[in-house]
C-alpha cells in the first residue's frame, strides 16, 4: 500500500499536478539538470515522446497488448502497480481494472498536460484505485518500498538520465518487486532501444534481467528486471556504451 502522502484522491492529486506544475529543476550550463549531474551521460540520444508514434487504444486492444503484458508482469488483484510514463492512460485504466480495488495503481508521467487529461479520465471512469504524480527527468518520484511492478510501456527510450532515473526508480520497489519494460529493438533516436544497451543500463544500477520474450502483440519485446545487491553511488556506475558492450558482467542475466 502506498504511503499516506501517495494515497490522496485522483482528485486531490489532479489539483497538485496544477499547483506544481510550474516547478522545474534548475539546469546546468551543459544542459543537465543539477540534479542529474552526478550521474554519467548516456552515450546516447533520445526520443522525444510523441503520442502519433502509438496506434490508438482499440487497435491496441485488438491483438491483445495489454493483457498479454500483464499475464507476463503476473498482475493480480491487490498488487500494488506504477505506471511511469502513463500518457493519455493505456495501461493505467487496465490496470487499475487487474489489480481491482485492493489494489492501487501510480500514474506518472513529466508531462503535465498529460497528467491533467488523465486526471480528467480516471475521475470519469471512476478509478479510486488510481492515483497521479507529475515526475521529472531524472526522478520519477516514487514513494519508497510500495510497488510490486513497475511499468514503462514504450518510453524508457525518453529518458534523457537513465542512470539518474533508475538509480532513484530502486527504492520504490518491495521485495520481489519487478521493474516492466516493454519496448521496439531500434536506434534510440527513433523511438526504441536496443536490447543490450537496456540490459547494460539496468545492469549498471543494480538490476538484474529476469525474463526477456518477444512478442508480436508488443510491437517489441518485453523485458523484466529485479534489483540485486546493493545500490551503487552514483560515482560507481559504469556508464554504457552505445553498443552495449560495456555492460557490468555480475547482474545482466536471463531467467
Amino acid at each position: 500500500m502506498f504511503r499516506a502522502r501517495a494515497l490522496v484522491s485522483a482528485a486531490y492529486l489532479l489539483g497538485l499536478v496544477l499547483a506544481v506544475g510550474g516547478c522545474q529543476q534548475p539546469v546546468s550550463d551543459d544542459g543537465r539538470a543539477e540534479t542529474a549531474r552526478a550521474f554519467p551521460t548516456a552515450d546516447r540520444p533520445f526520443s522525444k515522446a510523441d503520442a502519433a508514434n502509438f496506434a490508438s487504444e482499440t487497435q491496441r486492444d485488438s491483438v491483445n497488448e495489454a493483457n498479454v503484458v500483464m499475464d507476463l508482469a503476473r498482475i493480480v488483484p491487490g498488487m500494488s502497480v506504477a505506471d511511469i510514463g502513463a500518457g493519455e492512460g493505456y495501461y493505467t485504466v487496465r490496470l487499475a481494472q487487474r489489480v481491482g480495488p485492493q489494489g492501487r495503481v501510480l500514474a506518472e508521467d513529466i508531462n503535465q498536460e498529460a497528467n491533467e487529461r488523465l486526471g480528467s479520465r480516471v475521475l470519469r471512469e471512476q478509478l479510486d484505485n488510481v492515483s497521479i504524480k507529475l515526475g521529472t527527468e531524472d526522478d520519477p518520484r516514487l514513494p519508497a518500498k510500495s510497488f510490486d511492478r513497475v511499468f514503462m510501456v514504450h518510453m524508457y527510450h525518453e529518458v534523457s538520465e537513465p542512470y539518474a532515473f533508475l538509480w532513484r526508480l530502486r527504492p520504490s520497489l518491495r521485495p520481489g518487486g519487478r521493474v516492466i519494460v516493454v519496448d521496439v529493438d531500434r536506434p534510440t533516436d527513433r523511438h526504441g532501444i536496443a536490447p543490450p544497451l537496456l540490459f547494460c543500463e539496468f545492469a549498471a544500477v543494480g538490476f538484474r534481467l529476469t525474463e526477456f520474450v518477444r512478442k508480436p502483440e508488443l510491437q517489441g519485446y518485453y523485458a523484466q528486471f529485479e534489483a540485486v545487491g546493493a545500490r551503487p553511488e552514483p560515482a560507481a556506475i559504469t556508464p554504457c556504451r552505445i553498443s552495449g558492450e560495456a555492460a557490468p558482467k555480475n547482474h545482466g542475466s536471463q531467467g
